[in-house]
């Protein structure tokens, strides 16, 4: 017997003899050989064999972890995204001389022997036994593939990876058994390009392909001698012969890659030699992964698309069933995404907010109709350095978005007028809308218990010359708060609810909106898609879609998987949503949204600005396109008057006045060329009243802001407004954004 070397342990020449026992032994027992020397190499042959029947008799190969490609509807790229960056080839579009450079340097004989060569054993149990140490391996590139299958199916669990990597007998004699089948399962060539397949290269590269690109910025099938040399070289120990962080050792090894072909005969030894004195000819690309590396501002809309996928039951029934697909990967995602609208919003944030700016802006826009998202962006890029965010501004808080959604002033009244025009309310309602007013001293709810007024809260407009009576149009033009609040008073809050459930408004944090008389002022934090998607219905003639950004996914072999499909249902009548369009049309004709009218086609919205003028809306749609932008602070902090926004003074903020010039250079850009439909409007009969009475405001004031929200005249919350804490507000008691 051999020496125990320091510290204990079986010397290299016992090691090596033990292994070679348990190789000679698992392909013996395959063969149905007996082999009475067992014993004498220190192995219970009893033990070894029943262990071995044990085994699974199929080795299971999963399918490889690939590059996912997410691309716009168009079929452009949008960006990559992988757990392992692997692009799986055929072994005809594998340069031969990276084929032939590999077997030189990892089992030679590769073609010669079966799945154990116990040849390359005994010569291995030399060279070992010489230098004291392990120097050489013994295992065949099938071998060495059945443990890369084993690392696979591991993938980043490190307690699977270390049980598939750990150097036990028990390990090889798996390998063993699975290396036999393969052999005579698949056959040789096969066996090789899956190995060129699965094997790591280092710097993030699984797979030739994606090595070749990597280090040579060139297809596999395009390596020379050399650049092959070097990527065989790499496989045994990947950092140690990174030729990113080590070019010398990199070098090094190739040329022991290059001797080696010439040794067996795959090149002659005038080429080994002349290869050996290039340079490594390195054309590095940077590994390119994940939503950062999105093009055209569509950082934010990649990453809703992954938690979509990771989201929805219809891609696994488990999250962890979800997150496996997901990282396997090798999908070809085509979304929803319009490369013309998503340009135009990324252009129009460009050039009215800065990234720099102590405010924010996210604009979000729909397909009424389908619930397509066709555009999504916001002034804060996607990423991790200063004026970046990974946070989503456009989406709740459930798919990576703002915590609360945020505060939507008075774009929620057009769903408190759609309830009341459900109920029956005439569209030429009037109500005598004083410049100031208590609320009222109840208000209905769902569960029957009333909203009582016991604190004595008061509503005000935005200016001392907004007093009734009003009628709808009107109101809603100037955006009459007092008016909207004795709408809800004789409406109740139960129709309001079930209207904003009809139209998919929940709070930025998944909540239902609460039962208070606040909420047709807008207090509550909402998300801008869900503000989009629920004012797409109105584009609709009243039929609500939800909002869907995922049109097809095919998988690796060209097989489909099912998608999330909009779901499309009435909220509405048509009279209704008719009525509603008649009405904020006039909100951009005449009212508070003329900054973001549109002169060359049919279109209608709302403004809104809320807390001391901490956020400022435009919700507005066309037949055929829908979109929310919202312009403020992501924390809520920063009261927007005399203000710096995209290089503009603004003395105040308001909805019609930032929101809306953003809203409407999105909407000129993403729908040129496109059709130009009409609204079915209605005709809604002048009352009775002065109808010039308060239109000679000053041009730089904005109507619109009373929402409860009085920014302009310095109050907090509202004026004339006291509330106690909870009442209005998301989560902060402003209905603010918490990051």
């Amino acid at each position: 017997m051999g020496k125990k070397r320091s510290g204990g342990g079986l010397s290299p020449t016992q090691q090596a003899a033990k292994f070679l026992g348990v190789s000679v032994l698992a392909g013996a027992v395959l063969a149905g050989i007996a082999l009475p020397a067992v014993g004498a190499l220190g192995l219970a042959a009893k033990g070894s064999v029943e262990g071995f029947d044990e085994i699974p008799a199929n080795l299971k190969q999963p399918p490889l972890s690939q590059r996912t490609t997410i691309l716009d509807n168009k079929g452009g790229a949008i960006a990559t995204v992988y757990s392992r960056d692997r692009t799986v080839v055929p072994l005809k579009d594998i340069s031969p001389y990276m084929q032939k450079a590999l077997v030189a340097i990892e089992d030679s004989r590769f073609y010669e022997h079966g799945a154990v060569d116990l040849k390359g054993i005994l010569r291995a149990i030399n060279e070992n036994a010489q230098s004291g140490g392990v120097t050489q391996g013994a295992s065949t590139l099938t071998q060495q593939y059945v443990k890369n299958v084993f690392m696979e199916e591991a993938g980043d669990d490190p307690t699977k990876l270390a049980q598939a990597t750990q150097q036990t007998i028990g390990r090889k004699i798996r390998e063993l058994k699975y290396a036999i089948q393969l052999e005579d399962k698949l056959g040789k060539k096969r066996i090789l390009a899956n190995y060129l397949n699965i094997t790591y290269f280092g710097e993030q590269a699984y797979g030739v392909e994606a090595a070749a690109q990597r280090y040579f910025s060139k297809s596999a099938k395009n390596l020379t001698m050399e650049e092959s040399a070097m990527l065989a070289g790499i496989v045994q120990s990947p950092s140690r012969y990174d030729p990113v962080n080590d070019e010398e050792e990199a070098t090094k090894r190739r040329n022991v890659v290059l001797q080696r072909m010439a040794e067996t005969h795959d090149i002659s030894q005038d080429d080994a030699d002349r290869a050996k004195e290039k340079p490594l000819g390195l054309k590095i690309s940077k590994p390119q992964n994940g939503c950062i590396t999105a093009v055209k501002g569509a950082g934010f809309f990649c990453d809703y698309v992954r938690e979509v996928f990771l989201t929805d039951p219809v891609f696994g029934k488990t999250k962890e069933a979800r997150a496996k697909l997901w990282n396997r990967g090798g999908l070809r995602v085509q979304t929803t995404l319009d490369p013309q609208t998503q340009e135009s919003v990324q252009a129009s944030i460009k050039d009215h907010v800065y990234q720099t700016d102590k405010v924010a802006t996210a604009a979000t826009f729909v397909e009424p109709g389908t619930g397509k998202i066709l555009g999504m962006g916001q002034s804060k890029p996607y990423g991790f350095g200063k004026n970046e965010t990974q946070i989503n501004y456009s989406v709740d808080r459930k798919m990576s978005g703002s915590n609360y959604g945020f505060p939507t002033g008075s774009t929620f009244k057009p769903f408190l007028a759609a309830a009341a025009l459900e109920q029956g309310t005439p569209v030429t309602k009037s109500y005598p809308a004083p410049y100031r007013m208590p609320y009222p001293k109840s208000v209905q709810t769902c569960s029957g218990k009333p909203w009582v007024n016991n604190g004595g809260f008061t509503v005000e407009n935005e200016n001392e010359s907004e007093v009734g009576p009003y009628a709808l149009e009107e109101a809603m033009a100037k955006s009459i708060n007092t008016y909207f609040v004795q709408m809800i008073g004789e409406t109740g809050m139960c129709p309001v609810m079930d209207m904003a459930d009809k139209l998919g408004v929940v709070q930025g944090n998944g909540d239902k909106l609460p039962e208070v008389p606040a909420i047709a002022l807008g207090s509550k934090g909402i998300s801008p898609l869900t503000m989009a998607s629920a004012y797409a219905a109105f584009a609709n003639r009243g039929t609500y879609c939800t909002p869907v950004a995922i049109e097809s996914i095919t998988a690796p072999g060209d097989k489909s998987l099912p998608v999330p499909k909009s779901s499309c249902s009435r909220a509405m009548t048509t009279k209704t949503a008719d009525s509603i369009n008649t009405l904020l049309s006039g909100v951009i004709d005449s009212g508070t949204g003329r900054e973001a009218g549109l002169t060359d086609r049919a279109n209608a919205g709302k403004t809104g600005t809320t807390d001391s003028r901490k956020n400022a809306w435009f919700v507005g749609y066309t037949p055929n396109l829908s979109g929310a932008v919202w312009v403020g602070s992501a924390l809520q902090n920063v009261e927007m008057e005399n203000i710096t926004i995209g290089g503009q003074y603004q003395p105040k903020v308001f909805g019609g006045q930032v929101p809306g010039p953003i809203w409407k250079d999105v909407m000129v850009g993403a729908l040129s060329g496109k059709p130009s439909p009409g609204f079915n409007l209605i005709d809604i009969p002048d009352p009775e009243k002065d109808r010039d009475k308060g239109r000679d405001r000053d041009q730089d004031e904005d109507p619109d802001e009373g929402d409860g929200s009085p920014g302009s005249k310095g109050k907090s919350p509202w004026p004339g407004i006291s509330l106690p804490p909870g009442v209005i507000g998301g989560g902060n008691g402003h209905g603010g954004g918490h990051r």
